[in-house]
């Protein structure tokens, strides 16, 4: 039997160490609050018809910054986060980054959301030849080739086409084969990327295109465009678009009863909560692009995060799911943090290095980098919605119930309900 004063001793001893341990966290985190902060710019949209999944992305990137810094920063530093509202606008894209980098003096820069919004601030990333990670920006280097741009977006070394490839297969493997496509888009940096993916694997699966244009950007009425389709007759349409034209375009497919036998492909904002709330039953039958679902897969290394954002996010009125952007907001700045860690240091050359030689483990999966900065490995996945009711509540959008994942096949969840009209 231990005599009771050596038990004593033995407790006042561990807890003089575990005094001494908080003590030194505390006086760690306090060191790291008392330094100069590392400054990390953006622009998020806020506002705008790209505004509600900027607001998901922006809330997962400070859920970021307060448990970074709470854990004492990067390099024994805070980590402060430096952004503006770039109101979904491209033309305010400049001017943001250039007061980013000559006024505010921010140590790293990171992208906005979404192709039309990173594009623009590509010549003034690559001539003060910052380190430059993207948030869902489709194939922005393809043109730049800068070595220091890095893209959150899960597309693989196929950027433009892993879009629409699901969905081309999914028609191939139906008997009979559908033979003919119709592919319209939106005028816009996403829309043109995508359709000209689009049209790539119109070639690669064999399909003839009968018809293929544009239409203007956030057009408010797309039922001649709808008109135009049902005229040209394609067995499956694809469609390339933001989130107001997915929504457009939706209702006015829905008012024209028009039923081909497929339809979707890569409509941005059907993700998004308050876009499936207002759609509703008209979403039934579409297949569409996704980056991430809720399946118990996916959810386990996320599931912290997500408790987290959809405690805060009545408060922040966002998103309340935050599935679309709020999960890949924290992720796409926890590469930039790990990088900082990982690289020991601040200089752009040194984290470009880190991000190029190592894979890097989020929350919403792993991922390494090959040419371009662009992912070596896709996770582009084909979803249908199917079985909604008008009024179906978060309850409903929360799970998996009302969408099947269609490909790739190893994370499929159910079978295509084709053609579309069986899913109305």
């Amino acid at each position: 039997m231990i005599p009771k004063q050596r038990i004593r001793v033995r407790a006042l001893v561990a807890g003089a160490v575990v005094a001494l341990a908080a003590g030194a966290m505390v006086a760690t985190n306090a060191t790291a609050q008392n330094k100069e902060p590392i400054k990390i710019g953006f622009s998020m949209a806020q506002t705008g018809p790209l505004g509600p999944n900027g607001q998901q992305a922006l809330l997962g990137m400070k859920i970021w910054e307060e448990e970074t810094n709470a854990k004492g920063g990067l390099l024994g530093r805070p980590v402060q986060l430096v952004y503006y509202d770039d109101q979904s606008n491209p033309s305010t894209i400049p001017g943001i980054y250039t007061k980013l980098l000559d006024v505010d003096k921010v140590d790293l820069v990171l992208g906005g959301y979404a192709t039309n919004m990173v594009a623009p601030a590509m010549p003034i990333v690559i001539q003060k030849k910052k380190t430059f990670i993207s948030l869902f920006a489709l194939d922005v280097n393809h043109e730049f080739k800068y070595p220091k741009y890095f893209a959150v977006l899960p597309t693989g070394p196929k950027t433009k086409p892993s879009f629409t490839e699901g969905f081309y297969q999914i028609a191939m493997q139906q008997n009979p084969k559908p033979t003919t496509v119709a592919l319209t888009f939106e005028d816009g940096e996403f829309s043109q990327n995508a359709c000209e993916g689009a049209r790539e694997n119109a070639k690669t699966f064999g399909m003839k295109i009968v018809y293929d244009k544009s239409f203007p950007f956030n057009t408010p009425d797309l039922s001649p465009v709808v008109r135009a389709l049902q005229a040209a007759n394609a067995d499956i349409v694809v469609v390339c678009s933001y989130p107001l034209s997915s929504v457009n375009m939706v209702q006015a497919v829905n008012e024209a009863n028009y039923k081909p036998k497929m339809l979707g492909g890569a409509m941005v904002g059907l993700q998004a909560t308050v876009f499936k709330n207002k759609l509703g039953s008209k979403l039934n039958g579409i297949i569409n692009y996704e980056t991430w679902v809720p399946t118990d897969k996916m959810m386990a290394p996320a599931a912290a995060f997500f408790k987290k954002y959809q405690e805060r996010a009545g408060a922040a009125k966002v998103d309340p799911l935050g599935y679309y952007l709020g999960g890949w907001g924290y992720a796409y700045i926890s590469v930039l943090g790990n990088a900082i860690a990982g690289a020991k240091s601040i200089d752009d050359d040194k984290i470009a290095d880190y991000l190029r030689k190592h894979t890097h483990k989020t929350i919403m999966g792993d991922w390494a980098y090959g040419a371009n900065g662009e992912w070596t490995k896709s996770g582009m996945m084909q979803v249908q919605y199917h079985g909604i009711k008008d009024g179906a509540g978060l309850e409903t959008w929360r799970g998996m119930s009302y969408q099947n994942v269609l490909t790739p096949a190893s994370l499929a969840t159910g079978k295509v309900i084709y053609p579309y009209e069986k899913a109305k």
